[in-house]
């Protein structure tokens, strides 16, 4: 069995999940995970598909047809083993939205060598002023030997600066 990851994007409307999940029948294929939504009006996400290696043409086949139906799909191969490491952590962070916060953020994991395996944010309204609050999850894989003390504690060495609230916690699964 050979997997592979469908990435998609296109104009939102009814019907685009199950043209991508028809195609992936008809080549054979079993749809094993999948993460998709609409952001700023367009479809987007990506799919984790197994099929069998000599099925790989079938479903560029039909991929092809909801290409025509206006939604870009493009295949890549999955890579295996990857996510392996140390502790699986979950981070949250919550504060006043502003430009900068996610690039920020991201530099203090990245110089760490945290390896980010989900991301969300999302904005949404403060309650008592109806400001606009930064909401940001994800799941981080740390380096083997690294604990979730020293990631927390450069964590913390940002929080002040960029005004928000942050938590780690371990990752379930």
């Amino acid at each position: 069995m050979a997997s592979v990851i469908l990435s998609v994007s296109g104009s939102d409307r009814p019907g685009l999940t199950e043209a991508l999940a028809g195609a992936v029948l008809a080549a054979g294929g079993n749809w094993l995970e999948s993460h998709l939504s609409q952001l700023g009006g367009l479809y987007v996400g990506s799919v984790l598909v197994a099929l069998e290696a000599d099925r790989l043409e079938a479903l560029r086949d039909a991929v092809r047809a909801v290409d025509a139906g206006g939604l870009e799909v493009r295949i890549a191969p999955s890579i295996e083993g990857a996510g392996t490491g140390g502790e699986a952590l979950r981070f949250s962070l919550v504060g006043q939205d502003r430009p900068g916060i996610v690039r920020q953020v991201t530099a203090v994991l990245a110089g760490l060598g945290v390896n980010i395996e989900a991301f969300e944010t999302r904005i949404s309204p403060e309650p008592h002023s109806g400001g606009a609050l930064f909401h940001m999850e994800a799941r981080l894989r740390l380096p083997a030997g690294m604990g979730a003390a020293q990631v927390q504690a450069a964590l913390e060495d940002i929080s002040a600066e960029i005004m928000v609230d942050a938590s780690l916690t371990p990752a379930e699964g």
